[in-house]
């Protein structure tokens, strides 16, 4: 998918980025301590630093108690969050709700509020940048939406990674700060447009999923890379 051209920062946005990279630096931290070995971590390292979210986070979120109102719009384009402590569940979930889209009835910005009520409330944990980086960006969304393209996703597989699994026997207090899980999804993604046009191909991601003790979870972010 193609990115939008990064926005040179005009010195009032710089105490915004600074905090996004200071909360970005302590997510990596958590997630490093954690998964260690797992393929594509490091380039979590390397990646520009993530805007804020327009809204509040995942309403069972533990430091979002109270988040806004869904725009009803939002509420319809993308699936809401399951309810539910399991992060390979949620990871499964999630995954279907990044790889379904559509662009005849729902704008670009309608699909992001609504992905957005699948983040986790904490933004110190909160990479929306790689969730948002799935989607396709303003230019290539009007030309989908001009030929009348639409996804739907079926998801086959959830499993946390290998090298997640060593980590976490190897020290399972590790993750008890920040509870983020690695979830890789297997599935497949078909598209249809108009003029009965059609196709599919398999696909796999693997997603951060906040998994706190007691509460809902909800999308840390998405790994550059899948992990195996």
């Amino acid at each position: 998918m193609p990115t939008l051209k990064k926005r040179f920062p005009k010195p009032s946005d710089q105490p915004v980025e600074e905090s996004s990279v200071l909360r970005r630096s302590l997510m990596i931290g958590v997630i490093l301590a954690v998964l260690l070995a797992v393929a594509g971590m490091a380039a979590y390292l390397t990646r520009p630093e993530a805007p804020e979210p327009q809204s509040g986070g995942h309403p069972q979120s533990a430091a979002s108690p109270h988040s806004p109102t869904p725009q009803p719009r939002a509420s319809e384009a993308v699936a809401a969050p399951p309810r539910t402590d399991d992060p390979v569940t949620f990871a499964k979930a999630a995954t279907k709700a990044l790889w379904t889209y559509d662009t005849q009835r729902f704008s670009r910005s309608e699909h992001l509020a609504g992905l957005e009520r699948w983040m986790t409330g904490e933004k110190k944990y909160a990479d929306w940048k790689s969730v948002s980086g799935e989607v396709p960006g303003k230019a290539l969304w009007s030309r989908m939406h001009d030929n009348h393209q639409h996804a739907t996703a079926k998801v086959s597989e959830g499993r946390f990674p290998e090298a997640f699994k060593t980590a976490l026997s190897q020290d399972p207090g590790g993750i008890t700060q920040a509870y983020v899980y690695a979830v890789t999804v297997t599935g497949k993604q078909s598209l249809a447009w108009k003029g009965s046009g059609a196709g599919a191909e398999p696909r796999s991601t693997t997603l951060a999923v906040q998994c706190r003790p007691d509460h809902d979870c909800a999308l840390s972010g998405v790994l550059p890379e899948v992990a195996p």
